[in-house]
């Protein structure tokens, strides 16, 4: 692995004018970070497994992060790197294959003094309604979780190193709880948590112009809700009729995103109410 620059100095500068920002994995998270960026740093780059999408200012390179090919096309000291691609399968030898090795992979092929990596708040076990913040356990149940954390020690190596754990991301195109809302079926009293996809690209685009940000984060808009109370809602917003809620214990965790907060980030959508509120159908209109 390279030796990476140990300039504390360096690793805790934020972005300026003239930098260069790879941006590795340009999905949707990936793509509306870059966007956020144009004009802002001088090369914004990129990387898909898949042809990227031409926008001017952003400058595409196909590569895949879970072989190695063609990462030689990438700057080898770019400014900052932002890591958050995913995976084409959602199974452990995927998952690994792409957050570790492909982790690794990359941090062999570049040198960089800032690197933030999409991390999720799968790697917390709480489920009983418990506040979680950054300095609570993680104790993940499940693969998915457990390789993230693996992936995030990995990430603790790098002095520039940024995590930003992302409960789920919700938007356009992203309707699982409006789904469930609409079918009618006893919702559980359980904790849901989640960050509005353009307020998770404003919170990465933040912590790369942060000029002492800590190494790690949360991400969740300001209201942890049951998963009862946000489907009562959308249903009386559409006009449909209320259905009970199920009566088994409480479960699920609610994240903190106090930290980030502090930092400077604030979110356009503060809770669930702000970020459906365009994706519902209501009667009439």
């Amino acid at each position: 692995m390279l030796a990476f620059r140990r300039d504390r100095s360096l690793a805790n500068s934020p972005l300026s004018a003239s930098t260069c920002l790879v941006i590795a994995g340009a999905g949707d998270l990936g793509s509306r970070l870059a966007l956020l960026r144009i004009g802002r740093d001088a090369d914004v780059v990129a990387v898909r497994r898949r042809d990227v999408a031409h926008h001017p200012g952003v400058r595409p390179v196909r590569a895949d992060l879970a072989t190695g090919e063609g990462l030689s096309r990438l700057p080898k000291r770019p400014d900052a790197l932002v890591f958050c691609a995913a995976p084409d399968q959602r199974d452990e030898a995927a998952y690994r294959k792409l957050f570790v090795d492909g982790l690794r992979r990359l941090l062999d092929a570049i040198d960089t003094p800032r690197l933030v990596f999409v991390s999720s708040t799968a790697v917390y076990g709480q489920d009983a309604g418990e506040w979680v913040t950054e300095t609570s356990a993680t104790e993940p149940p499940r693969f998915n979780g457990r390789i993230l954390l693996e992936a995030e020690r990995e990430l603790a190596a790098h002095p520039g190193g940024i995590a930003l754990r992302l409960s789920g991301l919700y938007g356009p195109g992203r309707e699982a709880m409006l789904r469930r809302a609409r079918d009618g079926l006893a919702s559980r009293p359980h904790f849901t948590n989640r960050i509005h996809i353009d307020d998770a690209a404003a919170a990465l685009s933040h912590l790369l112009d942060l000029p002492s940000p800590h190494s790690l984060y949360l991400g969740n808009d300001d209201l942890p809700v049951m998963e009862h109370e946000l489907q009562s809602w959308v249903r009386r917003e559409e006009g449909l009729p209320a259905v009970d809620a199920d009566t088994a214990p409480i479960t699920g965790r609610r994240i903190a995103n106090t930290r980030l907060r502090a930092s400077g980030w604030q979110p356009e959508h503060r809770d669930y109410r702000s970020g459906y509120s365009a994706q519902l159908v209501r009667p009439g209109l």
